[in-house]
């Protein structure tokens, strides 16, 4: 039996418009995040991620950021990716997706030759990204009104 759901780089424009529908259900509708906060000047330079059903429908996004982009995230360091706006649909949780999304994500730093991705989680998600690898450092800091941890993983 095939997976019930393929994980792609967001190549077109209508799968950046469907990752962004994720964000939106996700972060601004379930979350409260202001819109002027979740979408920003990264989005553009940024590797997207997108998982769909067979049918199309998306079920999920994440985005790596690298270069400066993400230097300017992680501490300055040109070596590690930034990995973020990981959301998954409330009715496509707990299919792996989210792991799938960040495998994605994973796969694309390593193309672009780096040595680690970053990322800054929400404290409620620890366990998710600790079981794929990712270590917390650093202390808890507030981002859009919620707690986060900074995270990363050696590729």
């Amino acid at each position: 039996m095939s997976a019930p759901y393929v994980v792609r780089v967001a190549e077109d424009l209508a799968d950046r418009e469907a990752c962004f529908a994720v964000r939106k259900e996700v972060f601004v509708g379930e979350q409260g995040v202001p819109e002027d906060v979740e979408y920003d000047a990264y989005d553009a330079g940024a590797v997207h991620v997108l998982a769909v059903r067979a049918d199309g429908v998306p079920l999920g996004t994440g985005r790596l950021l690298h270069g400066e982009a993400a230097a300017a995230k992680n501490g300055g360091d040109p070596a590690v990716g930034s990995l973020g706006r990981l959301a998954v649909t409330r009715q496509s949780r707990g299919l792996g997706v989210g792991a799938a999304l960040v495998a994605a994500v994973e796969d694309a730093a390593r193309a672009r030759g780096l040595a680690a991705v970053d990322l800054h989680a929400q404290t409620h998600a620890l366990g998710f990204y600790e079981r794929l690898g990712y270590e917390a450092y650093g202390p808890e800091f507030p981002d859009a009104g919620m707690p986060h941890r900074a995270m990363r993983r050696p590729l």
